[in-house]
């Protein structure tokens, strides 16, 4: 065991012990899938904009948050902020007024993934 003088026998049990440490074998297949999903969904290009425009930002319209976003087509933000409502973490509220106005806000969960990300 040549080069081991350097280290205390005390280095050398606590090394072997975190080597002989393994992590499960097994991952129950419902859980991967779930983390897949979720992390598919988060880090979609338009999905981590929209997050961090509307942690920014605050409360914007729809019209607001395209002109934020730059280069999205109107059909791209509406399945993006539909897929992010349905997920928890846009929050969409519709005023009775004509035009229709409506607001989009983080959720709770929302602002969390926001501060991960940072």
């Amino acid at each position: 065991m040549r080069g081991l003088e350097r280290f205390s026998p005390e280095q050398i049990a606590q090394a072997e012990r975190y080597t002989n440490m393994t992590p499960p074998t097994s991952v129950d297949p419902r859980i991967e899938v779930l983390v897949t999903e979720l992390i598919g969904r988060v880090a979609d290009k338009w999905t981590m904009l929209v997050l961090e425009i509307l942690a920014e930002k605050g409360t914007l319209r729809f019209g607001e948050l395209s002109k934020e976003i730059g280069n999205i087509s109107q059909k791209m933000l509406t399945q993006t902020l539909r897929a992010m409502e349905r997920d928890g973490l846009v929050e969409r509220h519709v005023y009775p007024v004509v035009p229709p106005k409506v607001e989009y806000r983080l959720t709770e969960l929302g602002l969390s993934l926001g501060a991960a990300k940072r």
